[in-house]
């Protein structure tokens, strides 16, 4: 079908959402140094080994300064062999409302077409049902939520295509 392949040839941003991995509460520190549970960690690996066997390239990766978010975000990167060193961190992730997170997608440079970033609940939860095709009660922790958008510029982006999710109960077996 002709329209189909044009359609699928424009597709042209994508925003992938990481949300960080199961995290403590057993330590007595402020809320963004909680550490990642070695479930949380785990699960990184779990995540990042799926996202790379579906062969995705990134352009950019942001993260939440939050301890258990960037810890997230490392194990998930190293995964996908993207360098750390263009890795960005930016507070306008640690956000929990989602609204923060929306402006921070809708002011990204254009000049990237793939996008990855690290945040928190109930934001990421939010941002995949505002922006996204399907409806998700909940995006878990370590959760990976991937979605498509038809315009060119990060600004125009309204409602897109869930491509894909990867929940870590997906892949224990």
């Amino acid at each position: 079908n002709r329209a189909f392949g044009t359609l699928k040839s424009k597709k042209m941003k994508t925003l992938i959402l990481v949300r960080h991995g199961k995290s403590s509460w057993d330590y007595q520190v402020a809320d963004q140094d909680r550490p990642l549970q070695e479930r949380g960690i785990n699960d990184g690996h779990l995540v990042g080994s799926e996202l790379k066997s579906k062969d995705v390239k990134i352009d950019a990766a942001f993260s939440s300064p939050a301890n258990r978010a960037l810890h997230t975000c490392m194990i998930v990167l190293r995964k996908l062999d993207f360098p750390l060193r263009k890795l960005q961190i930016t507070k306008e992730l640690y956000d929990f409302s989602g609204e923060d997170v929306l402006r921070f997608v809708r002011n990204l440079d254009n000049q990237f077409k793939t996008v990855l970033i690290f945040g928190h609940n109930y934001a990421f939860t939010h941002v995949a049902n505002s922006l996204g095709s399907m409806a998700i009660d909940n995006v878990p922790t370590t959760g990976m939520v991937q979605i498509n958008f038809i315009e060119d510029r990060w600004e125009s982006i309204k409602k897109g295509n869930t491509e894909r999710t990867i929940f870590p109960k997906q892949l224990k077996k």
